[in-house]
């Protein structure tokens, strides 16, 4: 069951995945490179330092070993010498001791980057769990860094062991020479012994950061199923989603019909498409879009226009043109007002003969509204 849900695994951790890990402390690290980067610096610095650093070292040795006579006659003054010359001791190592202090705060973090995770610090009695420390004692992971130990062992021992072979002649030679020579030239010796020894750790980081940052992704990598469900939670189900949208479109065409009674005029092609319209002068620059909709939706238009006896006026082309150029509150577009103003001078006419007393006299003629921008041939016609 295990490895068939390792081998399932094969999508690349999400974003928020890897934000999970980190809040558990779970991010990639190299004790590989933490040791290079601590031993390389500081190496570095002791070559640096050099000289001086025996220098100094040496002069403080004489001082402290050949004290002032006069102390013996002043007991109360030996505590203050023996703290001036401790605080001497570390003043030539300072600038190695800050090195190694920096480096090995620096060092950790360089794979990974900087993670405080209040999670990791937990207590968590599965750590202290003798059967559960067993399992890891003998994990694929333990052995792994098993593994890399004994490589570790046999580079920097390979590398020493040639180094030593390739200068057994200097460093016997440091036996016939001045105690003072021989002291540089065997410090020299030991420096560069260390810089290759730090160049074996240099290829061992090499190898080793790149496998935990492969080991730290294939830990993280989720199955198909587990990247749909963290969508769905993040984004919501798409079924819900769907939901909603059907709701608010259900809700913005009620809101659109309950408009419909408040037109003026209804702009139709007679089978598919209905634009309602409405202007009110002073309020408005042009007349407003305040529904619209094509098949089972114009029908709904027409009808309930019919019901509120609100003027509808057949007129395809600008109709059509209306519908496709224009969204829900819209004003309509300056390239429609011509065709426009004959429909509502239309309305208002037959608006003042609904109205006017008297002998009856012949409504006025519908408009013909001819080809408008935007308007296409109509199919159902």
């Amino acid at each position: 069951m295990a490895e068939n849900s390792a081998a399932d695994r094969t999508e690349r951790a999400t974003p928020k995945r890897i934000r999970d890990a980190r809040k558990r402390g779970e991010v990639a690290r190299s004790r590989e490179l933490a040791s290079f980067v601590v031993v390389g610096s500081g190496v570095g610095m002791l070559m640096a330092l050099g000289a001086g650093l025996v220098g100094s070292a040496a002069a403080w040795m004489r001082r402290a070993l050949s004290p002032d006579p006069a102390l013996l006659d002043h007991p109360a003054d030996l505590a203050g010498y023996l703290g001036a010359e401790i605080i001497g001791g570390f003043a030539p190592v300072l600038p190695l001791l800050l090195t190694g202090l920096v480096a090995g705060l620096l060092g950790p973090i360089l794979l990974g980057g900087w993670n405080l995770s209040a999670e990791a610090i937990k207590l968590d009695l599965d750590r202290v769990n003798p059967l559960k420390g067993l399992g890891r004692v003998f994990s694929a992971n333990s052995l792994v860094e098993l593994g890399k130990g004994l490589l570790k062992v046999a580079v920097l021992g390979g590398v020493f062991v040639i180094y030593l072979y390739a200068n057994l002649d200097r460093l016997l030679a440091l036996g016939r020479e001045p105690p003072n020579l021989a002291m540089a030239h065997g410090l020299k010796l030991a420096l560069a012994c260390l810089a290759w020894m730090a160049g074996g750790l240099f290829l061992i980081a090499a190898v080793d950061a790149p496998y935990q940052l492969w080991a730290y992704a294939k830990r993280l990598r989720m199955t198909k199923q587990e990247v749909k469900q963290e969508y769905k939670e993040a984004e919501g189900s798409p079924e819900v989603k769907g939901r909603l949208r059907r709701l608010q479109q259900e809700v913005a065409q009620r809101r659109m019909m309950q408009a419909v009674p408040t037109a003026d005029v209804v702009v139709v092609n007679p089978t598919h498409y209905a634009v309602a319209l409405k202007y009110e002068a002073g309020k408005m620059r042009a007349p407003r879009v305040i529904a619209k909709g094509v098949d089972l939706v114009a029908l709904s238009i027409r009808e309930l226009a019919q019901k509120s006896r609100i003027p509808v006026v057949s007129a395809p082309p600008l109709a059509r043109a209306l519908y496709r150029n224009t969204r829900l509150d819209d004003e309509i577009p300056a390239n429609l007002y011509a065709a426009v103003a004959q429909v509502l001078s239309y309305i208002y006419q037959l608006r003042s003969w609904r109205a006017r007393p008297g002998p009856a006299v012949a409504p006025p003629s519908p408009p013909v509204v001819g080809d408008v921008p935007g308007g296409e041939p109509d199919e159902s016609a």
